[in-house]
């Protein structure tokens, strides 16, 4: 019984594995869509100087 159990973990492992690797690659576009945006905020708020607001 207890290798049954320990199989059946091993099964359950792996199908958790396969299904999160299927998640990745199926909701690969929006991942790097949401990357590449706050990727880009990240530049852009680290490039604001503390003045530019203000008109000279």
């Amino acid at each position: 019984m207890k290798v049954a159990r320990f199989v059946l973990k091993i099964v359950a492992l792996s199908l958790t594995a396969a299904a999160a690797v299927c998640a990745v690659i199926a909701y690969w576009d929006g991942l790097t869509e949401l990357y590449d945006s706050a990727k880009g905020k990240l530049q852009r708020t680290a490039h604001i100087d503390e003045y530019d607001d203000y008109e000279e």
